[in-house]
């Protein structure tokens, strides 16, 4: 069970930097104020890129948390 219900699922594994971030930006420009993406990844450097794009960006990052190798990100659009 997810801990928040995401509105759209965005699965970025087996991509390197920067395409994580890239396809996360993308994702957020076609979510409306408030509704939240989840984000599945396997590159270990989402860890500190996800929350340093959602402090620059204004996203707040609700949630994170790994299974095995596949990390779980919930971020909610602002505005």
């Amino acid at each position: 069970m997810l801990p928040y219900k995401p509105d759209q699922i965005l699965d970025t594994s087996g991509k390197c930097c920067p395409m994580p971030i890239v396809e996360t930006n993308l994702a957020m420009r076609t979510l409306t104020a408030g509704k939240v993406l989840h984000i599945i990844a396997t590159d270990p450097g989402t860890r500190t890129d996800i929350p340093s794009w959602c402090t620059r960006t204004g996203h707040a990052l609700l949630g994170q948390s790994q299974e095995g190798e596949v990390l779980h990100y919930f971020i909610r659009k602002h505005g």
